[in-house]
C-alpha cells in the first residue's frame, strides 16, 4: 500500500509515512535549538564600550600601612609590621612556633621542611600546618593581598594549611583596587588570586565560621625591603 510499510508473516505492522520537517536554506532541518538561538541572537542587546574609570575619585588614606593594617585587623586577620629579621617575626607567631609541618616560598624561613617539588599527590599537602607565601601587592580599603607565587601545580599547600602567613613588602601597598588593577597582571599560563584575611564564612544562619575552609588565620608580614 502506498504510504505504509508492512512486515511479511501472520503478525503485520505498519508506520505511516511522516511529513517532512521545514528545512532551512541549505536543506537542513531547523531544530528547535536553532529557533531558539535565532531568538537569543534577536533579542542580544547591543554592545556599547567599556565605561572610562580614568576619572573615577577612589578612597585615599594618609597613612596607608596604617589603614592597610586595620583592614586586615577587620576581615580577621593580623598585621606585623616587621622592623628586623623575617625570622625573628615569624618566630613570635604562636601557630608558626607549635608548627612541625611547614611550608614556605619565601626564601630563608628556618622551619621550613616541604619541597613542594617533590609532592606528586596534593593530598598529601593535607597534614600542612603552616605556609609561608610572598604577596606582590597589598591594597589598603580591604586588606587585600595579591599572590601570583603560590606552588604551581601544589598550589592546593595554600588551601590546605592550618594557618598562613603572607609576606608584603611595604612599598608594594596601595591605596584602592583602583590602583591595584592599574598595576596587577594574571600570569598566562597561571593562576593568581586576591586574599584578605583567614577563610570565613557566614552563609549559615550569618553565623561567622573561621576557618570553614581553609587557613584558620592569617598573619600578614609588612616588610621594609625585600625579603
Amino acid at each position: 500500500m502506498h504510504g505504509t510499510s508492512r512486515t511479511r508473516g501472520r503478525a503485520s505492522a505498519s508506520c505511516r509515512r511522516c511529513r517532512a520537517r521545514a528545512s532551512a536554506r541549505n536543506g537542513e532541518n531547523v531544530s528547535a535549538r536553532d529557533e531558539i538561538l535565532k531568538a537569543l541572537r534577536a533579542a542580544a542587546p547591543q554592545t556599547v564600550p567599556l565605561p572610562d574609570i580614568g576619572r573615577v575619585s577612589a578612597v585615599r588614606y594618609p597613612d596607608v600601612r596604617e589603614r592597610f593594617a586595620k583592614s586586615v585587623v577587620e576581615v580577621g586577620g593580623r598585621c606585623v609590621l616587621v622592623e628586623g629579621p623575617l625570622e625573628a617575626a615569624l618566630a613570635a607567631i604562636p601557630e608558626y612556633a607549635a608548627a612541625r609541618k611547614v611550608v614556605s616560598l619565601v626564601p630563608g624561613v628556618a622551619k621550613a621542611n616541604v619541597d613542594l617539588s617533590s609532592i606528586g599527590d596534593p593530598h598529601d599537602l593535607r597534614d600542612v600546618d603552616f605556609c609561608v607565601l610572598p604577596a606582590e601587592l597589598g591594597v589598603a580599603e580591604n586588606g587585600a593581598c595579591w599572590i601570583v607565587d603560590h606552588g604551581g601545580a601544589n598550589r592546593a599547600a595554600a588551601f590546605l594549611t592550618q594557618h598562613l602567613a603572607v609576606v608584603l613588602r611595604g612599598d608594594s601597598l596601595v591605596h584602592n583596587l583602583h590602583e591595584a588593577y592599574q598595576r596587577i597582571a594574571i600570569p598566562s599560563p597561571g593562576f593568581a588570586m586576591w586574599l584578605s584575611g583567614p577563610s570565613k564564612t557566614a552563609d549559615i544562619e550569618q553565623a561567622l565560621v573561621i576557618g570553614a575552609h581553609g587557613a584558620r588565620s592569617c598573619t600578614v608580614l609588612v616588610t621594609a625591603q625585600a625579603s
